[in-house]
């Protein structure tokens, strides 16, 4: 309930509300670039708690916390320190598909970002629920809470995850709560709504959580992890030396007879359950319906921390009764006599458009309030930690007075991320995925630095020691280029090459010229004595540059290219009413959006080339184009 009685304490120049992921993110981004800053969370011991899986990274989230690493923000690093298995996904593919994931202890994860925040100079933490959003003349001025404390402050950035009037779903069952039991956020969603945010609900999901000492684990395949993979971090030296075994298994003919039998009593079935759910995450009796033809689905059986006999299954997520869960799960080879410790569940819970909001993340109606997270419909710890990163740091730049930093799809995965969000929105929960990006060749998880810490070194975030590793590790990747560009000593060259199934060759070759045959740089190096004191990171990364140098090239031409559209800017002001030649359609959507350019304006969906064509003529007739 709010309390109408009102009063004031310490206003600060920001106040971000949520602790999740994009709440700690945005805080410490604000804070390390020297904004006085308040943490408010709803509860404190769930700061960036990890209620789904325990677990950093994965294909094309790996290369998101690599850039936010790269930026100069904390979870690849509180990941590097907390993790408990460290793999490297799609080795037997491509670099740029290629993508590092921990296994995370999940209250490891939480308390030592606890104390990173609590040990921040400029940042101060609270526990509380915001109840509204204060503004003054069209401009953020301060948040009040349910306890009627009034926190004056000039940017606010709402991380609120899925706390939003959250409700969790277990067939018949339905309760008002957060993830785990936590308290829902109740009253704020009103008050968005009458500042001219579009509200829907969307859904998401988690598996049961097991008791690891009731699993027979001779019945699954063990997974363990890598140890020569290098970590999230530029600023960690290496992945943790023991790790935990993960353990892989999968559901059957009679787990899905299970499911299929009670349907009926499924809420995303019986229509108890109104949220859009995720389409790349779907639960287990989605998978069932959706995917008839399968005959198995993989269970992945994972540790929740060390300290804890807590196993989490993935790849079995399911708002299905709790009776229907426990049988359903002892089918699984493994789980035959599983104890289930904390029963699965769907949970609903509000978020906005994010077509109005700009690519700054600040929200177009308000100036000073900016959203990250969840709360713009996406899903994932990593997409949530991406988007609080650049929240905090564009209101960071902004109360500097400084040009806002908006990265484009080129540039980033974070770029990606946005502006899919920001100029084509999302009618589910939004994932991130490689087929994302359209020049994901130049976004690798390993040349992140290179394209992002310049940027953050600039926005005032990167630190002057991550700045030197950044600048040592870019002369030793041309040092490591230039060794390579050395010629072979011709009978040395013929030998190896003969060796690896190939001819001698014609003329000199070069070392690099090895490399671009498919033969490994580790291979080369240690035949012929070179690259001795480099680091094996540099090294891959000149590696990948010389092997596809021809893809690079080209890809490169293409975003010169696209960079000419996006140069050119289209003014605020605009009237897409009054321009003749435009489509209905495009219009409207150009109203809605408020494109900053014509490249963003030629990626929303209902604009056509024609339209742009239509768009460039307009802008080369006005006098102030």
């Amino acid at each position: 309930m709010l309390v109408t009685n009102e009063f004031y304490t310490e206003g600060y120049d920001a106040v971000v509300v949520g602790a999740g992921h994009a709440g700690c993110e945005a805080a410490l981004a604000l804070a390390r670039t020297g904004i006085p800053t308040l943490l408010l969370s709803l509860n404190l011991d769930s700061i960036a708690f990890m209620a789904c899986n325990p677990s950093v990274g994965g294909t094309a989230k790996g290369q998101l916390v690599r850039e936010i690493d790269a930026l100069g923000g904390e979870m690849g690093i509180n990941a590097d320190a907390t993790a408990l298995q460290t793999r490297m996904l799609n080795t037997g593919k491509g670099a740029a598909v290629q993508s590092l994931r921990a296994q995370s202890d999940k209250h490891a994860y939480h308390a030592r970002m606890k104390r990173v925040l609590e040990s921040t100079d400029n940042l101060s933490l609270a526990q509380g629920e915001a109840a509204q959003i204060l503004v003054k003349d069209g401009a953020v001025c301060g948040v009040k809470t349910t306890f009627g404390e009034v926190i004056a402050a000039k940017a606010v950035i709402l991380a609120t995850g899925v706390y939003l009037n959250g409700s969790v779903v277990a067939g018949e069952f339905r309760q008002n709560s957060g993830p785990n039991g936590l308290a829902p956020a109740t009253e704020l969603t009103a008050n968005l709504i009458s500042l001219g945010f579009s509200v829907r609900r969307f859904k998401t999901g988690t598996p049961a959580r097991v008791d690891g000492r009731t699993i027979d684990f001779s019945k699954c395949e063990r997974q363990d992890g890598d140890e020569t993979v290098y970590p999230f971090s530029y600023l960690s030296e290496k992945v943790p030396e023991k790790q935990l075994p993960c353990y892989l298994t999968y559901t059957n003919e009679r787990t899905h007879a299970i499911i299929r039998a009670n349907l009926h009593r499924s809420p995303l079935y019986s229509g108890m359950i109104k949220g859009t759910g995720p389409r790349y995450c779907p639960s287990i009796e989605d998978k069932v319906v959706r995917f008839a033809d399968k005959e198995r689905h993989q269970l992945f059986l994972e540790p929740e921390c060390a300290g804890s006999h807590e196993v989490y299954v993935q790849g079995m997520s399911s708002s299905l009764p709790h009776d229907v869960q426990r049988a359903m799960y002892r089918t699984v080879p493994g789980l035959e006599h599983v104890r289930i410790l904390r029963y699965a569940y769907a949970i609903e819970y509000d978020c906005i458009d994010t077509l109005d909001v700009y690519p700054t993340l600040e929200f177009k109606k308000i100036k000073g309030l900016y959203t990250a997270g969840q709360i713009n419909g996406t899903s994932g710890y990593e997409e949530a930690a991406a988007q609080g990163l650049m929240a905090g740091l564009n209101a960071s730049l902004w109360l500097r007075g400084k040009e806002p930093l908006v990265l484009r799809r080129d540039q980033a995965y974070i770029g990606v991320l946005i502006d899919d969000l920001v100029t084509k929105g999302t009618n589910e929960p939004y994932r991130m995925m490689t087929s994302r990006a359209e020049h994901r060749i130049h976004l690798r998880q390993d040349n992140a630095d290179l394209r992002l810490t310049e940027l953050g070194y600039a926005a005032g975030l990167v630190t002057p020691q991550r700045y030197a590793r950044f600048a040592a590790r870019k002369e030793a990747i041309l040092r490591i280029k230039e060794e390579l560009a050395e010629r072979v000593p011709a009978r040395e060259a013929a030998a190896f090459l003969q060796e690896h199934g190939f001819s001698a060759p014609a003329a000199a070759v070069t070392y690099a010229d090895l490399l671009r045959r498919g033969i490994a740089a580790e291979k080369i190096a240690r035949r012929f004595c070179i690259l001795q004191e480099e680091r094996a990171e540099d090294i891959e990364t000149a590696a990948v540059d010389i092997r596809y140098e021809g893809y690079l090239k080209r890809g490169l031409e293409q975003i010169e290219k696209a960079k000419k559209l996006e140069d050119k800017k289209l003014p605020a002001s605009l009237d897409y009413e009054s321009i003749d030649g435009l489509r209905l359609e495009a219009r409207q959507k150009l109203n809605k959006i408020r494109p900053e350019n014509l490249g963003q304006a030629g990626r929303i969906s209902g604009v056509s080339p024609a339209d742009i064509a239509v768009l460039m003529v307009y802008l080369s007739t006005r006098k102030d184009g």
